[in-house]
């Protein structure tokens, strides 16, 4: 998204798919080069079994392309929200499957109302800041599953 290539990224708890503690730091070859074998280490850094679960999730990622899923679901959903033209709906914002609204209240109800009315009907969603309602679908949410919500 918007070519942005950072020097570093910092990846957690999503990293094992949420099965066992991982985290990581990802960057440039000139910037992980300035530190050598040995130098640096943690209590549990490069633990085996943390490292395999790691690495089955990112196979996970990849063999299912779910970074396309997210991208292509992400689209369709923030399309058809946009379809909606509801006047409770001032914004609708996002990357991939991650995708915020802000609402206006409307009779009263506000994003923690509608949020509950969502999961009486079976979708899950985070109010936040008050007019802010969170949408955050696991990535391997299927079409069928976004089109049934």
């Amino acid at each position: 998204y918007d070519a942005i290539k950072p020097d570093l990224v910092v990846l957690g708890k999503a990293l094992s798919g949420g099965v066992y503690p991982v985290s990581a730091v990802l960057g440039n070859d000139n910037i992980m080069t300035l530190i050598k074998p040995g130098e640096h280490g943690s209590t549990y850094g490069g633990n085996p079994v943390a490292c395999s679960v790691a690495i089955a999730a990112l196979q996970v990622l990849e063999d299912e392309k779910l970074a396309e899923r997210s991208y292509r679901l992400g689209k369709k959903l923030r399309d058809a929200l946009r379809d909606m033209n509801s006047p409770v709906i001032l914004d609708i914002r996002g990357r991939g499957l991650l995708i915020g609204i802000t609402m206006q209240s409307y009779n009263g109800r506000t994003a923690t109302d509608f949020c509950k009315k969502l999961m009486e009907n079976g979708v899950l969603a985070k109010p936040t800041h008050g007019d802010k309602v969170r949408f955050a679908p696991p990535l391997v949410l299927s079409e069928e599953e976004l089109d049934h919500g």
